[in-house]
């Protein structure tokens, strides 16, 4: 496969036919000293040329013409002009990896080439320019034999991010497509997890009906950020993926987009073990990971990381006491109605256990608390502090240091019915004077 065609849309395709056969005013350019005599000439062979011959061409001149197109690029700024030298770099490029290092490498006296008017056109207005250039530069970039340096990546990266959050889906997908193909790269990786904006479009993606294949290429951008130790160890916790990932895989059934998640969690799990067991747990992955392997894959790999997560998940749910699955509860910020929550010999044998290693399940609790959104988590952890207080008399106090009282009584104007309900019991119980001896 071309690595021009790491990047492939058809609305791109189409375009970049038409622009191929349009005139560009080359010697109105030289007129105005725009373009001298030399780079006329070398124009003028091979503008609106057979395909054929200009290969041929390129066979002998690839070093010059690769110079020529950067240069012209760098200096013209007429939008159909700029069109039309990004569709002669795509054609030079495609089917020919060869030529990529004429394209990458240095060129004396011009120490703003290659890359310079290339990340300069991702600032243009023309959606064209945008994700011509952007299929260039990752058929360029992720060539480079040497790590990316910042001033390289950087650019790049913000406009991938502003497709992402745009409204045209030829954008998106190609943003998309270039960033699976960066992200193959450790120092892009990195560079990408310091830009939550691009991640939070990349969830808003996966949240918005997505078709299968976007699905897949989203899952495989996620797939490659875990590799790295630190994004493994957070992604979930900011990003919420683990329920995320789980609730496309119930509804895509193809094996690739199947296989690109399961790979996702064996990353997550191989990692970052105690950052993100607890959540998958919660998030029931376990029973969902039992039902796959019961189905039927061509793939070996699948089957061997089903077999993997089945395992890893089967260990630690057996080990759990009714406490762990509470605190694997709380960490993954999901609280729902489980059986623990209304358990009344729960809170009595467990209610002290939040005040151990400095009240750290204690204000896990409260955090949630403070800033959830959804009604359900907050009607429970309203509910939970209440039990709590009820169990152990003295950690009122400490409620109070930790801003907890306060919270749980502006949650009495709720718009939720169950959020004021609990927040109105929990209050009393806050408020109620303790018979002291």
């Amino acid at each position: 496969m071309s690595t021009l065609a790491l990047v492939s849309n058809p609305h791109l395709d189409e375009t970049t036919a038409k622009i191929r056969s349009k005139p560009v005013p080359w010697e109105g350019y030289q007129r105005a000293n725009l373009v001298t005599s030399e780079e006329l000439a070398l124009v003028k062979r091979v503008d609106r040329q057979a395909p054929q011959k200009v290969q041929s061409i390129l066979v002998t001149d690839g070093s010059v013409y690769a110079t020529l197109y950067l240069k012209l690029l760098k200096k013209l700024v007429r939008v159909d002009t700029m069109q039309y030298l990004l569709v002669m770099i795509g054609d030079a490029l495609l089917d020919h990896d060869e030529r990529i290092p004429l394209f990458t490498r240095p060129v004396e006296g011009e120490p703003d080439l290659p890359y310079g008017p290339l990340l300069r056109a991702l600032n243009t207005q023309d959606e064209f320019i945008q994700l011509k250039a952007s299929q260039i530069l990752t058929t360029l970039l992720s060539s480079e034999p040497a790590p990316l340096e910042p001033q390289q990546i950087q650019p790049f990266l913000n406009t991938i991010s502003a497709l992402v959050h745009g409204s045209s889906a030829n954008g998106r997908d190609v943003a998309v497509q270039s960033l699976e193909a960066l992200l193959t790269r450790t120092e892009c990786r990195t560079a990408a997890w310091a830009m939550p904006p691009l991640l939070d479009g990349l969830v808003d993606i996966l949240e918005s009906n997505p078709t299968p294949q976007m699905c897949y290429q989203v899952g495989f951008c996620f797939w490659l950020l875990t590799f790295e130790q630190e994004i493994a160890e957070q992604v979930n916790r900011k990003f919420d993926i683990i329920p995320l990932l789980m609730t496309i895989a119930q509804s895509v059934v193809k094996e690739k987009v199947q296989r690109v998640i399961v790979a996702t969690y064996r990353n997550l799990i191989v990692k970052a073990p105690s950052a993100n067991l607890p959540a998958m747990l919660v998030a029931k992955l376990l029973p969902f990971v039992k039902n796959l392997s019961t189905r039927k894959w061509s793939d070996e790999e699948i089957v061997e990381d089903i077999q993997f997560l089945k395992e890893e998940l089967t260990k630690n749910f057996e080990s759990l006491t009714t406490y762990d699955e509470y605190t694997s509860e709380l960490s993954s910020g999901h609280l729902s109605w489980t059986p623990v929550h209304d358990s009344e010999t729960f809170w009595k044998e467990n209610a002290t256990k939040l005040n151990d290693r400095d009240y750290e399940q204690l204000k896990t609790l409260v955090k949630l608390l403070k800033e959830a959104s959804d009604p359900l988590v907050l009607a429970v952890a309203a509910h939970d502090v209440g039990q709590y207080v009820k169990h152990y008399e003295r950690g009122k106090k400490t409620l109070d240091d930790l801003g907890a009282k306060t919270r749980v009584m502006e949650l009495m104007t709720h718009d939720n019915a169950d959020v004021r309900y609990q927040a109105l019991l929990t209050t009393q119980r806050l408020v109620s004077q303790a018979w002291v001896r």
